[in-house]
């Protein structure tokens, strides 16, 4: 295979990483503000609830979560809801690894959320007493506090950890591979397995290389603007 051949191989299984990353970013972190906000919660059952669950999808490694989304329901039900998807989709639509995919991404996105609440959560307990203080002073309700006052500088203080974070998904995307999805590395090993071609595989450093890049240059860009809500 050629280089340019070798490349397109490779950014076939790069759309399905990129996927997976768009797909977690856009659900995993709008899920992690109410779960923040359970970790929160004056309600002593619910704020338990929460932080186990928290504690427990952040201290099992990710790989095994995906494991645990793929394997389980067939393991208790006698149901592999998954392959089922894998293969209808595949007979009907000629769509591969569909339900593969799928578990994947409940896998990353329950992950993630609870990544993402911990830096809400962070985030909103930064912010003194004082402000909301100065907000019932000012005549203003708890919600519009929050919102004009509070969230502004809370969105300010994440944004680094937050940056971090969503780094680290587009690497993570690369574990997905764990239950044969053909996402880059997938698609790697394969030509070094049937092609005998080692150089690909570190090839793929160059992709992921190129889109942390951009997520970088993105990411201080919107950190520098938000720079303006510093206290």
């Amino acid at each position: 295979m050629s280089f340019l051949e070798v490349t397109k191989f490779l950014l076939d299984g790069f759309w399905i990483s990129l996927l997976i990353f768009a797909v977690t970013l856009l659900c995993g972190a709008p899920l992690g503000l109410p779960i923040a906000f359970c970790s929160m919660s004056r309600f002593k059952a619910v704020k338990a609830i929460s932080k186990v669950v928290v504690w427990i999808v952040r201290g099992v490694p990710l790989m095994l979560q995906i494991f645990i989304i793929y394997y389980v329901p067939g393991l208790l039900f006698g149901n592999q809801i998954f392959g089922k998807l894998d293969r209808f989709m595949y007979l009907e639509y000629g769509i591969r690894d569909a339900g593969r995919v799928t578990a994947v991404l409940i896998a990353f996105t329950l992950n993630y959320a609870c990544y993402f609440s911990e830096i809400y959560r962070g985030g909103i307990e930064s912010i003194s007493r004082g402000q909301y203080e100065a907000g019932y002073v000012l005549g203003l309700t708890k919600s519009q506090i929050f919102r004009r006052i509070v969230l502004k500088q809370v969105i300010q203080r994440i944004v680094p950890p937050m940056s971090n974070e969503i780094i680290t998904l587009i690497k993570d995307t690369a574990l997905a591979n764990c239950i044969i999805v053909s996402e880059i590395i997938k698609q790697a090993k394969e030509l070094a397995a049937t092609k005998a071609m080692v150089w690909p595989l570190f090839y793929t450093g160059v992709f992921y290389l190129i889109f942390v890049g951009i997520l970088t240059i993105l990411l201080g860009r919107l950190e520098k603007k938000l720079s303006y809500f510093r206290s």
